[in-house]
């Protein structure tokens, strides 16, 4: 006997069309959404004992660690400083980013909504036993 989808008596066809309702959905939903920079240039990333901590300090200590690699690459103490600045610097970027959900009518969200849920629910229906 042929199995279905996820190697259970599930319908291939209710797998492939749910999976392409959640795409469908999912990408209507992320281009929905508009991203903002929170704060101009030079915005303050995060405070460390009150002081305000920008992405132009992050980048002090980066460049010592990228030192550190470039000297001994070996050098643990340069990976673990390069690479928590490089944290440290992505955190402060996505911190200072502001989402809005773009004008959307009811009809646009209706539409969304049901594409990711009524996906969501025929892909998982495929996956489980007849």
């Amino acid at each position: 006997m042929a199995r279905g989808a996820g190697g259970s008596d599930g319908g291939t066809a209710s797998f492939v069309v749910g999976l392409i309702m959640m795409i469908g959905g999912a990408y209507l939903l992320l281009n929905s959404i508009i991203v903002r920079p929170n704060m101009g240039f030079g915005a303050v990333a995060f405070r460390a004992g009150g002081l305000p901590v920008t992405s132009g300090f992050i980048m002090i200590p980066l460049a010592f660690g990228i030192g550190f690699i470039f000297y001994n690459s070996r050098s643990w103490l340069g990976w673990i400083v390069a690479g928590m600045s490089i944290i440290a610097l992505v955190f402060g970027v996505i911190a200072n980013m502001q989402l809005q959900f773009a004008r959307l009518s009811v009809l646009d969200l209706i539409i969304i909504l049901t594409l990711l849920v009524g996906g969501l629910g025929l892909f998982l229906r495929s996956l489980r036993a007849g």
